[in-house]
């Protein structure tokens, strides 16, 4: 499960080798990224976690996976800790990036300290009208410099980002993403369906299944100390490694997230 802001593209590193040892292997657009679309053109485009995580619980049924071992970083390892704890008869591994990222949308968050007020000036921009229109107008190079600011130690090839930014021209992606950030802070409704699971998550519920975190020690958005302090959250045993790298790992730490997947495959069995 790819992050904000990328795509499936992401994984080819880590997919490919998988498939040719004979794993099934699935990595879905988040709704808005992509080739998505909402079925009901007159749906509202939500993407509060509750809902990207019933995204992949309803994949996972439409494929009719009897069980999966995840991974995920970003939303999508939002939504894969999600679809564990909700799920976990089918959720039989989980490798999360970044750690325990479900959120609370029910309280008010607490300010951070400063510098991290100051990495997250993307959601508060995404939290006014002007922020709104500049998404619009400046996709790419908005993604582009967060690309850069979250992974201060990666060189990116161009050519690779403009094949992920295709993915950011979907029609309902600036909805999705603005959606996203506004909901988390308070400041648009969640879908009412979603009422009950979202009280459930802000009980900050643990991880029941096998897990491995894998965090990168250059990640300016999501420090590594945002993962070590909620360590307690997953099953006694459960490795946390801080590696080279930032935020987009499967670009920048293929073989060390493809070792981790292996390694919850050789579990699973």
């Amino acid at each position: 499960m790819h992050g904000f802001p990328d795509d499936v593209r992401t994984w080819d590193a880590v997919a490919a080798p998988l498939a040719a040892a004979g794993c099934r292997t699935l990595a879905p657009y988040l709704r808005g990224y992509g080739p998505t679309r909402f079925l009901d053109p007159v749906a509202p485009r939500m993407a509060q976690q509750a809902a990207i995580a019933q995204d992949l619980l309803d994949f996972i049924d439409a494929l009719d996976l009897r069980h999966v071992v995840l991974a995920g970083y970003d939303w999508g390892g939002r939504a894969a800790c999600i679809a564990s704890i909700l799920a976990p008869k089918r959720v039989r591994a989980l490798l999360t990036i970044n750690g325990y990222n479900v959120q609370n949308t029910i309280a008010a968050p607490s300010p951070a300290a400063a510098e991290m007020e100051r990495a997250y000036w993307y959601q508060w921009y995404f939290n006014t009208a002007r922020g709104r229109a500049g998404l619009e107008k400046n996709r790419r190079d908005i993604c582009r410099l967060l690309w850069r600011e979250w992974s201060p130690t990666w060189r990116f090839e161009d050519a690779a980002f403009e094949r992920t930014a295709k993915s950011f021209d979907n029609p309902d992606f600036v909805d999705v993403v603005i959606h996203s950030y506004r909901h988390r802070h308070g400041n648009a409704p969640g879908e009412p369906h979603f009422d009950a699971v979202e009280r459930r998550l802000a009980g900050k519920p643990p991880i029941p299944v096998p897990s491995i975190v894998l965090h990168g020690a250059d990640d300016t958005v999501d420090p590594p100390s945002s993962s070590e302090k909620n360590m307690a959250l997953f099953l006694p045993g459960t490795e946390r490694r801080v590696v080279p790298g930032g935020h987009f790992l499967p670009r920048e730490q293929p073989s060390t997230v493809l070792k981790a997947i292996r390694e919850l495959l050789a579990l699973e069995k």
